[in-house]
């Protein structure tokens, strides 16, 4: 599932790097965080209906998904934060 939803992303938002985080390991409660420069000047509300739109389907079978979208210079300020 969480290589589906990362292609998913990635096809609909060309040129990010979506990574697909299971906290909670229970495959139910997931956090997408996904890398574009064309969410440069974006808002946010932006950047998240782009990805939205790619993966609405999946809510038939996850219960939650926290999204969160960053430009590549913010996620160099943050990624020590989410993945090591």
């Amino acid at each position: 599932m969480l290589q589906e939803i990362k292609n998913k992303i990635e096809a609909a938002v060309p040129g990010s790097a979506a990574y697909i985080l299971d906290p909670m390991n229970d495959g139910q409660h997931l956090q997408a965080l996904v890398v574009c420069a064309a969410f440069e000047g974006m808002p946010v509300f932006k950047q998240q209906q782009m990805v939205m739109a790619a993966i609405k389907d999946i809510f038939q079978t996850v219960h939650a998904l926290g999204l969160k979208t960053f430009t590549p210079s913010k996620w160099q300020e943050v990624k020590n934060q989410y993945v090591n």
